[in-house]
């Protein structure tokens, strides 16, 4: 059984930083990338970054480059999203993700088969 856990939101203020965590338990060998994501009330869930596991390439959406670094712990099977120069825009539910399907795109939701609870930033202007 694969479990994902994310920690680390809460609120803060603009400008101000947040490092998230996704620990993973169970079968986690097979995998082959990571992602996370973040969804506001009203909006679809987006993909904002995702980290190879074999080689730790990563891939950012626009919005969050230059202000948001993802990492992964491989000894502590945990992945991690720090984010700085957070924006009142940034206020969301922060998933992660994992088991992406072969042939799916990195930010495509339908993609993976294992999510976290989400953990809620909230940036204050």
């Amino acid at each position: 059984q694969v479990n994902l856990v994310e920690s680390g939101g809460g609120p803060v203020q603009a400008g101000g930083s947040l490092r998230l965590s996704c620990q993973a338990t169970g079968v986690t060998y097979a995998w082959d990338s990571q992602t996370w994501f973040r969804q506001a009330p009203g909006t679809e869930r987006e993909a904002i970054a995702s980290i190879r596991i074999r080689d730790g390439r990563s891939v950012y959406v626009e919005s969050v480059k230059r202000r948001f670094t993802i990492s992964r712990d491989q000894a502590k099977n945990t992945m991690y999203l720090q984010m700085n120069r957070l924006e009142p825009e940034d206020t969301a539910t922060y998933y992660c993700a994992a088991g992406q399907r072969r042939g799916a795109s990195w930010s495509d939701a339908l993609g993976y088969t294992y999510w976290g609870q989400g953990t809620q930033v909230t940036v204050a202007s």
